[in-house]
């Protein structure tokens, strides 16, 4: 589990097709010490929770091995990640540690498109399209995770959601790199599909 808390912004330095393409191996240079880093741990990379193969460190730098298999490239942004991509990491929640956002599971519900950007001073303010499916999970006020961010819900429109990204966000993640255009992972909240399941169930 995750909180949506960013605590490094990591960099793909290798990507190798395996099984014809159905998975690749990514090499991940990273901030944190390569001694707190198991073999088998998970860490979000855009919101995708994915499983430390190997690590160890080269020229002074942190690197950590993941896997991303056929469902996860088809259904996330994984599938557009090269060699130089950025990504918002967040290693996996410790009992006792502080739950400064919402509760995450780190598994993708599917991509939203950025519909438009508007540069506030010192903010910005990005306008994203889902589908309908999970489009009925967002509410205003509510929790939502977008590129492995913890993020309240502005406003909600049919299928369209605003959100407003506030200084310390952007300076500490890859959101600040967001345009119209780009895609996005997204993850509902958890609540939100509970309760619409206990909905249905009535």
């Amino acid at each position: 589990m995750f909180t949506g808390i960013v605590t490094d912004i990591g960099e793909i330095v290798s990507l190798t097709p395996r099984t014809e393409g159905k998975l690749h191996r990514l090499r991940i240079a990273c901030s944190y010490d390569q001694a707190t880093i198991a073999d088998g741990a998970s860490i979000a990379n855009n919101g995708v929770c994915l499983t430390v193969v190997q690590s160890g460190v080269a020229d002074g730098k942190t690197w950590f091995e993941v896997d991303a298999a056929a469902e996860t490239l088809a259904l996330t942004t994984a599938r557009h990640w090269r060699v130089g991509s950025k990504l918002n990491l967040e290693r996996a929640l410790k009992i006792g540690d502080e739950l400064g956002g919402h509760i995450v599971s780190g598994h993708v519900d599917g991509i939203a498109t950025i519909v438009s950007r508007e540069n506030l001073p010192d903010m910005a303010r990005f306008v994203f399209k889902t589908t309908r499916e999970l489009a009925r999970f967002i509410a205003t006020k509510g929790s939502i995770t977008l590129d492995g961010v913890s993020l309240t819900v502005n406003t909600v429109d049919d299928l369209t959601f605003s959100v407003l990204i506030i200084p310390h966000t952007l300076a500490v993640t890859t959101l600040s790199s967001w345009q119209a255009g780009s895609e996005v992972n997204i993850e509902v909240d958890l609540m939100a599909r509970y309760a619409a399941r206990l909905t249905e169930m009535k």
